[in-house]
């Protein structure tokens, strides 16, 4: 079987094409994807568990005639179930764990003819925005080795970005797929909640702020794989109308001249930096040159308040999620089934009473009007997609004093003194420091892309966030054509050297 050098090269559908034609088979472009995951990937550590098997049964057997056809694929090891298959979900407590179903979101991912190769790394339970969950290892950044890929889509961005797959899988409950696209030089698309079903398994995740897509090199790849699986699964929580037209079309119609508003301050008040302003700045001009108008507007927000709000729901998500744990493991979880930040956070959210978690998902409404208000005026919002480029491996790690304090809290299950200490929002806000712009999309329900059009002086991609009204991915879309267009990123790839 021949080698493929110029796998690379082509995105999603232009692999698709060139099987359609005859001109490169299911199976050369299985094997190539197979040699390059093996050549990389003990370099990058983004895929923890193959599927080759898998891969090449479904190719036997004869794939489906969708859009992407014959195209190497990974899933994100989170949310979305494949029969048979382990899901780990990060977590040590799921090491045992086999899904005996697909997942709505997975039987259209099939039908669309992708060939599934694998599963990505994910931090446990997808909670945080670095991928280094203690149970596989952390995932490294094809751009800088040193860098996180981000999280919690981290491993399919590193496949994605060094070139394993041209698209693979992702869920964003706060960013996860924006925040590593950002900083892995991808496309990355949030759709408006309801817009992909998130059944059987799952209702409204993360209170309706998690949605399920893919991270790209190109729009058109998202624009087509929205297209394939978009719709609502029988009982979903969510329905978002259907789109007028297939979103590929939309990458074929002008945009028009529209109103952008735009902010580099932080909605936490803490620092930005440099680079970010000046990815959001450049984007600006180049947006006046299209023939847009573009201005300094943010909506009547109040961040600080916001981001207490999602907190609270993650916390009490975490906790849901431990006290879930007994139908996994077939008995009371213990503190040593998962890490122990995560352990202490479920402390926290049991903390908390029913009342102070249903006012703080009211915060959510008040974000979701005052962006409501702000779209009356510009058509877009436009801001940087992280605070700070890719930070190290390890930085966002929880200091020592604060790892003791948790220590304690786990042994004595103090939840009430961890709560009036402080330490839990102390952490949150460190953390969401250096990515504070995107969960605002994810608690209002609105769509969100982050588009790598800047690169920081030291080589390192750093995307910006559009933010348009629920229920115009349309929009989006255009404008991602046209910026695509004019300002071209595909052909930017990392120079990483694999093993033999």
């Amino acid at each position: 079987m021949r080698a493929f050098p110029e796998y690379d090269h082509y995105d999603a559908l232009g692999l698709a094409e060139l099987v359609r034609k005859g001109q490169v088979s299911a199976e050369e472009l299985c094997e190539e994807a197979v040699s390059r995951i093996d050549a990389l990937n003990p370099v990058l550590n983004a895929v923890i568990y193959r599927m080759y098997d898998h891969a090449r049964e479904s190719i036997r057997r004869g794939l489906p005639d969708g859009p992407f056809t014959g195209v190497p694929f990974l899933i994100k090891d989170l949310v979305s179930s494949y029969a048979g298959v382990p899901m780990n979900k990060g977590s040590r407590a799921f090491r045992n764990y086999v899904p005996s179903f697909d997942s709505e979101l997975m039987q259209r991912y099939k039908q669309s003819g992708v060939v599934i190769l694998g599963k990505t790394n994910t931090p446990e339970f997808g909670l945080v925005g670095v991928t280094e969950p203690e149970l596989h290892g952390p995932t490294r950044n094809p751009w800088n080795t040193d860098r996180t890929p981000g999280g919690s889509s981290g491993g399919s961005a590193a496949a994605v970005a060094s070139g394993m797959v041209p698209m693979a899988s992702g869920g964003d409950g706060g960013g996860s797929i924006r925040i590593p696209s950002s900083y892995c030089g991808l496309f990355g698309l949030k759709p408006s909640r309801g817009r992909n079903p998130s059944g059987p398994e799952y209702g409204p995740v993360w209170q309706g702020a998690e949605v399920e897509h893919v991270l790209t090199k190109t729009v058109r790849d998202c624009a087509a794989m929205l297209d394939a699986v978009c719709g609502p699964g029988p009982g979903e929580p969510y329905y978002m109308p259907k789109p007028q037209r297939p979103f590929i079309e939309e990458l074929q119609q002008a945009p028009g001249s529209l109103r952008i508003g735009f902010t580099v301050r932080s909605p936490i008040q803490a620092d930005v930096h440099h680079e970010c302003r000046k990815a959001v700045e450049s984007t600006a001009r180049l947006l006046e040159s299209l023939g847009h108008t573009v201005e300094e507007a943010e909506p009547k927000i109040d961040g600080i308040a916001l981001a207490r709000s999602y907190f609270m729901m993650y916390f009490g998500e975490i906790a849901a999620d431990i006290r879930e744990l007994n139908q996994v493991l077939g008995r009371k979880p213990v503190p040593a089934d998962v890490e122990g930040p995560t352990w202490s956070l479920s402390l926290l959210g049991q903390a908390y009473s029913a009342g102070e978690f249903v006012l703080s998902l009211r915060e959510w409404n008040r974000a979701a009007r005052a962006m409501a208000d702000f779209h009356r005026k510009y058509d877009l919002y436009l801001t940087p997609t992280t605070a700070f480029p890719p930070v190290k491996i390890g930085e966002l790690k929880i200091s020592a004093v604060e790892e003791t304090l948790m220590k304690i809290t786990n042994m004595f299950g103090l939840k009430r003194l961890m709560r009036l200490s402080g330490i839990a929002d102390k952490i949150a806000v460190e953390t969401l420091a250096k990515t504070p712009f995107t969960q605002l999309a994810n608690l209002t329900g609105q769509p969100a892309m982050s588009v790598p059009l800047h690169w920081t002086s030291d080589g390192l991609p750093c995307g910006v966030q559009f933010i348009a009204p629920i229920g115009d991915e349309a929009l989006l879309f255009r404008l991602a054509a046209q910026l695509e267009q004019a300002q071209p990123w595909a052909h930017s790839r990392p120079e990483l050297k694999g093993t033999a």
